[in-house]
């Protein structure tokens, strides 16, 4: 491939400080008319206005340590000393090795907020990459970011802010998709301190939060007392409540318990002119008000009442534009309603009271299938009077797209059969009740109402199937950013709507139009509230492309507004449809919203561009600063056409990974985020400074990058994101291929020639018999010194070496029991076993286990190997980027297991097993072998499975506890071995998740930590709460020595456990 040094290249540029390169990328990135340029601040601050008061710090209100959160992170550790390139700047600097210049104005920017600020101040370009995108197709470069501890850390920066007129955006999740999280200025990440549930009252139904606390922590908190809060956005488990009344956000369940704005009863904000404001309902809040917002509000409200009364459409997702109907006398007013849906452009929220709701006891699902979407979108409002909590639809082609291996789409037990009935779309309505009997019933009565129009029905009780079915769903975001023939679709048109019953002749017209324009898309949502979202295969690379999106844009908005409906319906209008709110609303009301913005914000600094004198919709977007031709890579990216920008361009932000909880049913990503809260420690973060570092902006040092380097320091290589994130972004595989470019002829950490190379290590230890030695020495003072020079963390006990390696205990036993003359050639009755390095040279009980098993069933073991020479996945040099190695390791191996290709392999490591799987053919893309003996991998339960179907394990009938490894929940399945479980009587679930010791990463000095966190947050939690006798199943040796290691208990494959009852 074309420009391999492209990315280095930039490393020389910049420090040659060669304009040309730097004005070519603003023009890429399309500074100019029409977009924004990178902010700078004025040297001058604008004069006071004599009839305003910045906001004070009150005598009553002192400035004391906010309490801890709910949840204290593990700090990222300081890495310890390496043999590669010193680490980068602190987070607290302004610029760092390879950063573009700063102006004087932005240094005087950064220290004026230093003085005031108690929470962290980031100008470093790591910290303004990470925010230069939230979950839409926009992208603007902040100058720096602060993380306030409390609303007086908010009020001092917006002092400073307003002193420098610099732009502010407040920032929670980043999961907004209308690019209203997205901004020039400073960017206030209320996500690291701002996050906890302040109060809650279970008899008033209410709860009092501060603007990053995640929702599904507020719902965890009220549902011990049998409460929730209504709204519920498929990110409910990443997103925060100043998002969500930001953009008025509402979820699968507001035809039962409405939209945000419905159950926010106060607000406590810091307007753009620096006042303090509880915003309420009623006219005592309206008297409270400061005298230019309260007199500029009255004149306002009564010049136009009549336009207030008739120019808003009247349907449940009226989402655009400012809520100025709620200003009217008969609605209250309602001052915190008509901020709710404002998207940070009129004031920072740094206090809400929000209503709770009773969550039903018990619910059931009705399924109802469809001839098609549209018929399915007629039907909707007709199941309302039924009282619902859900009315969803979602047509064939996304649950096809949702599930590419069948997975996620599956209802019920893994391994089982899809269960929706038959249809080409459907209708997902959930009811509740107060026993599981009486939300049958309804779900039942329900069915029984709607069968006239449907194609078939089911309704589902089991709470692991419902869990499975709306598992789909909420990933849709991001499963329907790909067409079923793997091209790429874009959000920007997600969340119209329109009056429920009109629904399905607004899908048939949309239908029409996306074939007018020749574009395809794939709706879905809450169509019973009459909103849907779609992702459409826009191509937003070229110009002919974005002339195209902005074409369809304005059409789509003209039949918006011609069914009754509201450009947006639940996320917002940010940058992807201000512009066209003229086309809903009318230029008088248009002129209303920008006098109601400068009521509040006077100086124009809270999110401008947004919602009043929006920027272009096709300004300022995120794919056009991408280089246009392929960098030389190592891996193949199948899936994203050899392009490791596609492969980049996967995170569209949707953040699944910034859940802080581990999923339920056993999910892995993202266990270094989880340990640390961290944005650079999750993958969406890691992805975008991989963009950053593709663009050359803000990450200038290509694959040199230390700000790249650092973030992927944590990442633990556990694949669990290749599988639970909805667009299947892989940061082992970017990772890999990262290390491999950034450490091209320099010295490497000390760890990546000790523990990458530890076959080789391990191999030679074997040969020379040495293991007693090594034993003994591991117990000495000189291992201090050794775990010091080869980078291992000295908090670590070396793993032991056995006696002798499996394959020479093999060896000697066919000799003894066949002679030395016998081959056995690979037949039905034969197994062929993968002798990896772990089982081979770690842990050869497992191996001897598995023969005993494999025999009992009535095979016969052989090793793939015609000559004694060893043979390697290579699985430690590619998780520390020795992808020439790698390669090179493989390739041999390829040679040497010649002449079984094509046989069934087992191999009992599932790491081992996940590389042969997956890394194998993406490295040797252009060698057939590769994906031959990739398809013929097998595991231990699915050889036994295949190979000896009738044989009976012996019963075993006890409890088991433990964890499914992240590689083989990721690549491989579990289904086989759940199955086995079940047959030999081994009852209970393994936690999901990762062990934290993740093969090397876990030895690594400087990782030990958030190893140990990772461990905490599942597995060592349930192996310490295990009932008596129960058996600790861990296929993985990581997994195995992490916990004999922490919690001093010996775990055991699942071929020991059976091995053991033979």
């Amino acid at each position: 491939m074309a420009d391999h040094g492209g990315l280095n290249d930039r490393d020389d540029r910049g420090k040659r400080g060669d304009g040309g390169e730097r004005e070519a990328r603003a023009e890429r990135a399309g500074h100019g008319p029409g977009s924004d340029p990178p902010h700078e601040p004025p040297r001058e601050s604008p004069p006071e206005r004599p009839h305003e008061r910045p906001h004070e710090r009150s005598p009553e209100r002192p400035r004391e340590p906010a309490p801890p959160p709910t949840r204290q992170p593990v700090p990222a550790p300081t890495r310890g000393p390496t043999r590669g390139p010193t680490r980068g700047p602190s987070r607290g600097s302004i610029r760092g090795p390879g950063s573009e210049p700063v102006s004087e104005a932005t240094r005087e920017l950064s220290r004026a907020l230093r003085q005031v600020v108690r929470g962290e101040v980031e100008f470093d370009p790591s910290s303004r990459a990470l925010m230069t995108m939230d979950a839409s197709n926009y992208r603007r470069v902040p100058v720096g970011v602060v993380a306030p501890r409390d609303a007086d850390d908010v009020a001092a920066a917006l002092a400073v802010c307003r002193e420098h007129g610099t732009p502010v955006v407040a920032r929670g999740a980043g999961t907004s998709i209308a690019g209203q999280a997205t901004g020039t200025g400073v960017v206030l990440d209320f996500t690291r301190h701002m996050r906890r549930v302040l109060s809650l009252d279970p008899a008033a139904r209410t709860a009092v939060v501060q603007p990053g606390v995640v929702l599904d922590e507020l719902r965890a908190a009220a549902a011990s007392h049998g409460l929730t809060f209504g709204p519920d956005p498929s990110t409910h488990s990443r997103c925060t409540l100043g998002g969500m009344i930001g953009n008025n956000a509402c979820g699968a369940h507001s035809v039962a318990w409405g939209t945000t704005a419905d159950n926010v009863l106060a607000l406590e904000v810091l307007d753009g002119a620096g006042a303090a404001l509880r915003l309420t309902r009623g006219r005592e809040a309206w008297d409270a008000l400061p005298a230019r917002l309260r007199d500029g509000l009255r004149a306002l409200v009564d010049g136009d009442l009549a336009l207030l009364r008739t120019g808003f459409p009247d349907l449940p997702r009226r989402i655009s534009g400012y809520a100025l109907d709620a200003l009217l006398p008969e609605r209250g007013p309602d001052l915190a309603r008509a901020l709710t849906g404002s998207e940070g452009t009129l004031a920072v929220l740094t206090e809400a009271t929000v209503r709770l709701v009773p969550a039903p006891a018990h619910r059931a699902l009705a399924v109802l299938g469809y001839a098609d979407e549209s018929a399915a979108a007629d039907a909707a409002h007709t199941l309302l009077p039924y009282g619902p909590l859900t009315v969803e639809g979602m047509a064939a082609d996304l649950v096809g797209a949702a599930a590419p291996e069948g997975a996620p789409a599956r209802i019920g037990p893994p391994g089982g059969r899809p269960a929706l009935p038959r249809g080409g779309a459907w209708l997902f309505v959930e009811v509740g009740g107060e026993s599981a009997a009486e939300a049958r019933a309804r779900a039942e009565e329900l069915v029984r109402g709607a069968a006239a129009g449907t194609t078939g029905s089911a309704v589902l009780t089991d709470p692991a199937a419902r869990r499975a079915l709306w598992r789909v769903r909420e990933d849709a975001a991001g499963t329907a950013t790909r067409m079923p023939d793997g091209s790429e679709a874009w959000p920007g048109w997600e969340d119209c709507a329109v009056p429920p019953a009109r629904l399905g002749g607004y899908l048939r017209d949309f239908r029409a139009l996306l074939s007018q324009h020749g574009l395809r898309g794939t709706p879905y949502g809450h169509f019973g509230d009459g909103c849907i979202h779609v992702r459409i295969d826009f191509d937003l690379l070229g110009a002919e492309g974005v002339r195209r999106f902005r074409a369809f844009s304005t059409d789509l908005a003209d039949l918006v507004v011609a069914h009754g409906g509201s450009l947006s319906g639940e996320h917002g209008d940010g940058l992807a449809r201000a512009e066209l709110l003229p086309r809903m609303y009318g230029a008088p009301m248009v002129a209303l919203f920008e006098r109601f913005k400068d009521l509040w914000d006077p100086a124009g600094l809270l999110n401008p561009g947004v919602l009043a004198r929006p920027r272009p919709l096709d300004a300022n977007l995120r794919f056009a600063v991408l280089p246009t031709r392929p960098v030389d890579v190592a891996f193949g990216y199948p899936q994203d056409g050899g392009d490791f920008a596609a492969a980049v361009r996967r995170c569209v932000g949707v953040a699944k990974c910034r859940t802080t909880a581990p999923a339920a049913g056993g999910g892995v990503m993202c266990p270094s985020y989880r340990a640390t809260r961290e944005e650079r420690h999750s993958t969406r973060g890691r992805a975008r400074l991989l963009h950053e570092m593709l663009v050359g902006e803000v990450v200038t040092d290509g694959w040199r990058s230390p700000e790249v380097r650092e973030a992927l320091d944590l990442c633990l290589s556990c694949k669990g994101c290749r599988s639970d994130c909805p667009v299947g972004v892989d940061m082992a595989t970017y990772k890999a291929e990262f290390l491999h470019h950034h450490y091209a002829g320099r010295l490497r950490p000390a760890a990546h020639y000790t523990m990458g190379r530890l076959p080789r290590w391990l191999r030679a230890a074997a040969a020379l018999r040495a293991a007693p030695v090594l034993n003994g020495l591991a117990r000495t003072p000189l291992s201090v010194v050794a775990k010091r020079l080869g980078g291992i963390a000295p908090e670590r006990d070396l793993p032991e070496l056995p006696p002798e390696p499996f394959t020479r205990w093999l060896a000697r036993r066919d000799r003894e029991r066949y002679g030395e003359s016998t081959r056995i050639h690979a037949t039905s009755e034969t197994v062929l076993l993968w002798p990896d390095t772990f089982t081979n040279h770690l842990s050869p009980s497992v191996g001897r286990a598995a023969v005993r098993v494999f025999e009992a069933a009535g095979r016969r073991v052989l090793l793939p190997l015609p000559t004694p020479k060893p043979v390697c996945c290579g699985l430690t040099y590619v998780s520390t980027g020795q992808l020439d190695r790698a390669r090179a390791v493989m390739r041999r191996s390829l040679d040497r297991v010649g002449p079984f290709l094509g046989t069934s392999l087992t191999v009992l490591e599932p790491s081992c097993a996940a590389t042969l799987r997956t890394d194998l053919p993406e490295l040797l893309p252009d060698d057939p072998r590769a994906a031959e003996l990739a398809a013929s991998v097998r595991t231990f339960a699915q050889t036994l499975e295949e190979s000896a179907p009738d044989w009976e394990p012996p019963r075993l009938d006890r409890p088991v506890v433990g964890q499914t490894h992240c590689h083989q929940h990721a690549v491989l399945g579990d289904a086989a071995e759940r199955r086995l479980r079940e047959r030999v009587g081994l009852t209970g679930e393994l936690s999901g998740g990762c062990c934290g010791l993740a093969g090397n990463f876990g030895f690594e000095r400087g990782h030990y930590d958030v190893s140990v966190a990772c461990a905490e947050e599942a597995l060592l939690p349930s192996v310490r709460a295990a009932p008596p006798g129960a058996a600790v199943l861990a296929d993985g040796f990581s997994c195995r020595t992490q916990l004999d290691q922490l919690a001093g208990r010996r775990a055991r494959h699942l071929a020991e456990v059976l091995a053991e009852a033979l």
